[in-house]
């Protein structure tokens, strides 16, 4: 189901990295405008019809801003990054035992600037020399680096969709919810309970274009809330300054010799 891999592919990219408003405008110009506006018919479309014109809105879609968190036995990882499909990218995420850090692309690089907490975890028994040495800073040049390179990735939202769209074996299925509201757009849910109990809701909106725009998940391994936002709204993305960036490849040795 669509909103089981939603809340699990934004948790993959969280684990990634430890390796490592509404949908749209819609706003009318008036009842014509109005009129015009493509409406989602949640009375005559089975439930799995209308989570594939969930699925085709969200392969279309050229950018996304990702805010919420999720929490497991490990406890709750969070993100707050918008991306497009040119791999840009910019935000931050946080997880349970590994703090947090910046996340900055342009496309061509990218940029991570983690908190204290992060440096220790990374850097082990030396953590807290390497958080002092680089405090402040932002590391790049880690796109080829075998241990960091799949922060790259998490800011591709085309690698994000093709996570997330691809077959999983799953043979749990979508049940009709009902009509809401989420961040002021109009929205109607469907619903999941798998085997072991957990229990998800995705809110596609129902005017414009059919995108996700929250998914929920409760009563299992896995609880939390994510909201996509800020769909197709163009990235501005500016490096950090020159003289606060650190090149990766030449990190372990300037740490090894602080």
């Amino acid at each position: 189901m669509l909103s089981k891999r939603l809340a699990s592919t934004a948790a993959i990219c969280l684990l990634l990295a430890a390796g490592t408003a509404a949908c749209g405008d819609n706003k009318g110009g008036g009842d014509k405008a109005a009129a015009s506006v493509p409406k989602l018919d949640t009375d005559k479309l089975s439930a799995e019809e209308i989570e594939k014109q969930a699925k085709d809105a969200l392969a279309a879609a050229t950018s996304v801003k990702i805010v919420g968190s999720m929490t497991d036995s490990d406890g709750k990882m969070a993100m707050d990054i918008a991306l497009d499909t040119k791999g840009q990218c910019t935000g931050s995420m946080s997880m349970p035992g590994m703090g947090k850090f910046e996340l900055i692309s342009d496309g061509k690089q990218s940029f991570m600037k983690p908190d204290q907490e992060f440096w220790k975890a990374i850097a082990g028994p030396d953590g807290a020399k390497a958080a002092e040495l680089f405090k402040g800073r932002y590391l790049t040049g880690f796109d080829n680096d075998q241990e960091m390179k799949s922060l790259a990735s998490v800011c591709n939202l085309s690698v994000f969709t093709k996570k997330l769209l691809e077959e999983d074996g799953s043979k749990s299925t979508s049940t009709k919810g009902s009509a809401g509201t989420v961040n002021g757009q109009k929205t109607f849910s469907l619903k999941n309970k798998d085997a072991d109990g957990e229990e998800s809701t995705i809110h596609i909106a129902t005017e414009g274009k059919f995108y996700p725009v929250r998914v929920e998940s409760a009563g299992g391994k896995q609880t939390g809330q994510i909201d996509f936002t800020d769909y197709d709204k163009p990235l501005t993305v500016q490096a950090p300054p020159a003289d606060s960036v650190v090149d990766f490849s030449k990190f372990k040795d300037q740490f090894k010799s602080a």
